[in-house]
């Protein structure tokens, strides 16, 4: 209540601004709460206002794939073309992909960690991504170079790429530097590359640098036949380098046995990650274009997020 004695009337706010609270909430609560109060809150929750951003990755790590492709019909359908980020985990087939993609004209921001999407399917779409800037696709085991050649050569305002990989999920392959060369050849402005546990080499990595001299964070975490020169890293003055080290439960030293290269050159084992390099870090990568707002810190935890750990391999690095 007002000091005036008037009671504030919530239900007469613009949706603009109703949207802007509701985001506030649980998906639960929207959906089954809010549209309960009154009309025009309902009226709020069915339209665009609160659905031009999507995440619903927690939410659909635990759901049946049949309700994942209904909950995300809904949704999308909801936000009318202004859909600019969707975050969600394993899109179950390629038609939850293609129907993404044909309602991405407003998208930035586009997270598909664990999906059963291919290459083909990622071919025939790409070119209605044109808008994404940031795009994890993560653990999406049926992907490869072709797709991401597709969507270098689609997305070209492509700024952070995430295509971290279990190891699990790369055994019996012999490389993946075809997929470093994809990337180096179609993606020149990318800021953000996080490629953790791929098996590329120190020339697929050369590469990437060498065509991309925009970036900023590369991740190579895990990616144990990259050993990159020093002289090579200080080249580019703005990079940050975290890798290929990685400090596991069953060997954990201490720092001076971490990385062969100091804070300062750039060039950083995992454990230096939250130390000064973060603090100073976020400050850059707080103004830059792409839509994922995660700091250099939210790359080092979410690095172990998500598996079942006890049932994974020995070689799977569990979490500090």
């Amino acid at each position: 209540m007002e000091e005036d004695g008037e009671f504030r009337c919530w239900d007469e706010l613009i949706p603009d601004a109703l949207g802007l609270i509701f985001k506030n909430l649980s998906l639960q609560e929207i959906l089954t709460v809010i549209p309960r109060v009154c009309k025009s809150w309902q009226r709020a929750v069915s339209g665009p206002y609160c659905w031009q951003d999507i995440d619903i990755e927690q939410w659909s790590q635990q759901c049946r794939p049949e309700t994942l492709d209904r909950m995300l019909q809904m949704l999308i359908t909801r936000s009318s073309g202004s859909l600019r980020k969707l975050c969600v985990t394993g899109l179950p087939n390629s038609q939850s992909f293609s129907f993404i993609a044909d309602n991405a004209k407003s998208l930035r921001t586009l997270r598909l960690p664990r999906s059963e999407i291919s290459d083909s399917v990622v071919e025939q779409v790409a070119g209605r991504l044109s808008s994404v800037t940031f795009l994890d696709v993560s653990y999406c085991r049926n992907i490869g170079a072709p797709a991401l050649e597709a969507i270098g050569k689609h997305c070209k305002l492509l700024m952070g790429l995430r295509r971290t990989m279990h190891p699990l999920e790369v055994v019996g392959k012999l490389s993946q530097d075809d997929e470093a060369l994809a990337i180096a050849t179609t993606m020149p402005k990318l800021k953000q590359l996080e490629v953790a546990y791929l098996l590329i080499s120190t020339e697929g990595v050369v590469k990437i640098l060498e065509n991309c001299p925009e970036l900023e964070l590369l991740d190579v975490r895990g990616c144990w036949n990259v050993k990159l020169d020093e002289n090579l890293v200080k080249k580019f003055s703005q990079l940050k380098v975290v890798g290929p080290l990685v400090v596991d439960y069953f060997g954990m030293k201490g720092w001076d046995d971490c990385s062969n290269y100091s804070g300062s050159s750039g060039y950083l084992a995992w454990d230096f990650v939250a130390g000064d390099v973060g603090i100073g870090y976020d400050d850059v990568i707080s103004d830059v274009d792409w839509e994922d707002d995660q700091s250099i810190e939210d790359v080092e935890m979410r690095f172990y997020d998500g598996f079942d750990l006890e049932n994974a391999a020995f070689d799977w690095p569990l979490s500090p």
